[in-house]
């Protein structure tokens, strides 16, 4: 028998390794064994590959290096485990929101994950990773300890990842063009490219956004106002100590929040709460279970400069570029004021998802962003009126409530038949 000197040093020992563990290292294993051991759900230690393999589906890694010298790791779900019929043409993107990654895509599920879903409809599906998240944190010249790595923000982005990552998938799979689904930041960046790099947005036959993120004047999510603002007035401190980037997966706030989480009573507790915060409430809709795995994805880190593009966004009247200030403005944009991104560039059709209870891509953005794109084939709101922003990677209703709308205009634009 252990004595309860052993258990408690047994347990003390494990929180310690678990907090101070090198993830990156050939120690995964055991921290992952360590963590399971200690109540940590599976799903919440397993990467995006592994996830898939885990429920039947086959994953494939592919590694996109862009223009700008980034290396980006992005997925491959070539077959759905329930797609019965010939695969659809062309391959689909899908592209993950603000401090996510790929993961989210798998957090709920078979029955609820996207990823799942969207593959089992017999889509070629690809799923995207941007600079600064936990799977793209690699450089073929820039060293990620060093502040000229984490120097980008949308823009790059929206410039460089997306059209790296559609070269890539289409010179793979030997396809003209690719229909593109992008929530939150996935969206965001998608408008970012039409406006920089329109031959790209020309190789999209349709674009799908989900809670878009464009203009977010009227963001009602005081959390996320107040995250922002914070790393605006704490950045120079930030920087001079040698941060650059924000709420990285592994940092003391993901690793935190992934062990608090991981206990039944507190997922559907407190750390329903912080979801509820940032967002707004929806009762029923985000199973407990989703909640403890999420967290050992998320958050998945960003730049701190993006932070402060955002915090840029939430007060300004407009979807712009970086603010740098007047005197650095006039040597990179010839103006004093950051110049407008060019939304009118967006000619191909573009379906908009949104939700009326969102508190962070609101209505009001949703419309004004609908209203300033040429070629919007249909706003779609959710029915349900508490359907909000996190429900559209982690609520258990995706199934009925915005996959019968993804499938159906990915369908009108793919060749093949239904499986």
């Amino acid at each position: 028998m252990f004595s309860k000197t052993d258990v408690f040093l047994f347990y003390s020992f494990s929180l310690f390794y678990l907090l101070n563990a090198n993830l990156n290292s050939v120690n995964l294993d055991i921290a992952r064994q360590f963590k399971v051991l200690n109540g940590y759900p599976l799903d919440s230690q397993l990467n995006f590959t592994e996830l898939a393999t885990e429920y039947g589906y086959t994953a494939e890694e592919h590694m996109v290096t862009t223009e700008d010298g980034y290396i980006l790791t992005i997925f491959r779900i070539v077959r759905g485990k329930n797609c019965q019929g010939p695969i659809r043409k062309p391959p689909v993107l899908l592209m993950h929101g603000l401090f996510m990654s790929s993961d989210l895509w798998l957090d709920s599920g078979p029955g609820a994950g996207l990823a799942y879903l969207i593959s089992d409809e017999c889509y070629d599906l690809w799923v995207g990773n941007v600079r600064g998240n936990y799977y793209s944190k690699r450089h073929t010249n820039l060293n990620p300890n060093t502040i000229e790595f984490w120097n980008f923000t949308v823009q790059e982005m929206g410039s460089y990842d997306v059209p790296a990552m559609i070269d890539y998938i289409t010179n793979y799979t030997s396809s003209d063009t690719i229909n593109y689904v992008g929530y939150s930041q996935g969206a965001c960046i998608y408008l970012i490219m039409c406006s920089e790099q329109q031959s790209y947005c020309e190789k999209v036959q349709v674009a799908i956004l989900l809670a878009p993120g464009s203009r977010l004047t009227y963001t009602k999510s005081i959390p996320f106002r107040l995250l922002t603002a914070l790393y605006e007035i704490s950045a120079p401190f930030l920087i001079e100590t040698g941060i650059y980037q924000a709420l990285p997966w592994g940092g003391i706030v993901q690793q935190l929040a992934s062990y608090l989480c991981k206990d039944n009573i507190t997922a559907d507790t407190t750390c329903r709460y912080v979801l509820d915060k940032l967002d707004s409430p929806h009762p029923d809709s985000i199973e407990t279970e989703t909640i403890r795995v999420l967290y050992g994805h998320f958050p998945a880190g960003t730049s701190v400069k993006s932070m402060l593009w955002y915090n840029q966004a939430l007060n300004v009247d407009d979807f712009q570029k970086f603010d740098y200030g007047p005197a650095v403005n006039a040597e990179v944009y010839n103006s004093a004021t950051p110049p407008s991104y060019n939304l009118s560039a967006t000619t191909n059709p573009t379906v908009v998802i949104s939700g009326r209870n969102d508190f962070l891509s609101v209505p009001p953005d949703n419309e004004w962003l609908v209203n300033q794109l040429p070629n919007v084939i249909e706003h779609v709101v959710v029915e349900d009126p508490l359907w909000n922003h996190f429900d559209v990677p982690w609520s258990k209703l995706t199934s009925k409530d915005i996959l019968p709308k993804i499938t159906d205009y990915l369908y009108r634009y793919s060749k093949g038949g239904r499986g």
